[in-house]
């Protein structure tokens, strides 16, 4: 058994790995990456009572991986390349060749995995904690949950100024309702609710229109776009979900959502050679 545990920034996620298997996963939070790790380890380790001479190898990978010098519990310990570990573990949860991987996460970083290996296409400091840091200024709340409830029932025509403000049709492929500069509008009445959703609206229109550049950027096969695999803890928000599937239906770039995306990172380390 192989335990692949990714040291990121707020959240540490840990999985076990058995004949190339993904078979357990957990996560955790902690203030450092040395508790986060041991924790992790720990935790999927007396969750699933599994006994730990079974555990032949710990892989290590994410921001805080730099920070553990020793093996884990006198178990053999070796650190991953996290982009590695992206483009390995988007493969795998997708069962697709030859892709490009968005994984969302604090930031957003941009990967190309296939034939010709796997290589960072990219990224941006948008992401999770965009929509967090932004809540806290714009918004009453600035627990995740809370900001998605609000986020259900807004209305971007009261925050974004839409190609409808501006002109009478729409311009090229883009209708009247899309987005001709978000956040420039911003009328008296918006409430919470709406700005809660033009956040998360501009995070993933950002995040989207990256990807679709890193697609049709892409040339494996002689294809015009790559599929893009979602991945990471951004993965799951279904009001980002509907963003990106607003500008999958303009660009034909198609979006997939494989299951257990947040864990891509871990199952990624976990499957190294």
């Amino acid at each position: 058994m192989i335990i692949g545990i990714d040291i990121g920034s707020t959240t540490t996620k840990a999985v076990s790995i058995e004949s190339g298997r993904l078979t357990r996963k957990i996560k955790t939070r902690a203030q450092d990456a040395v508790t986060s790790a041991t924790g992790a380890f720990g935790k999927i380790v007396l969750e699933n009572e599994i006994n730990i001479d079974a555990v032949k190898k710990i892989k290590i990978t994410g921001a805080g991986s730099h920070k553990i010098k020793k093996d884990i519990f006198g178990i053999p310990t070796s650190r991953v390349n996290e982009i590695e570990a992206i483009g390995i573990g988007g493969m795998f949860l997708s069962g697709m060749n030859n892709i490009i991987i968005t994984n969302i996460g604090t930031g957003t970083v941009i990967i190309e995995a296939g034939d010709k290996g796997i290589s960072h296409f990219g990224g941006s400091g948008i992401g999770g904690g965009t929509i967090l840091g932004l809540a806290k200024k714009l918004l009453p709340t600035a627990e995740f949950c809370d900001i998605m409830e609000l986020a259900k029932t807004g209305k971007l025509s009261n925050i974004d100024l839409l190609l409808g403000d501006i002109t009478d049709t729409g311009i090229s492929f883009l209708s009247k309702d899309s987005t001709a500069a978000n956040f420039g509008k911003m009328l008296d009445i918006a409430s919470p609710n709406d700005t809660a959703l033009a956040i998360v609206n501009m995070v993933y229109q950002v995040i989207g229109m990256l990807s679709v550049f890193a697609s049709r950027a892409c040339t494996y096969g002689g294809k015009n776009t790559c599929p893009v695999i979602v991945t990471g803890n951004g993965s799951s928000n279904q009001t980002g979900q509907k963003v990106l599937a607003d500008i999958s239906l303009m660009y034909g770039v198609e979006f997939v959502y494989p299951e257990f995306a947040e864990y891509t990172t871990a199952i990624g380390a976990g499957l190294t050679s």
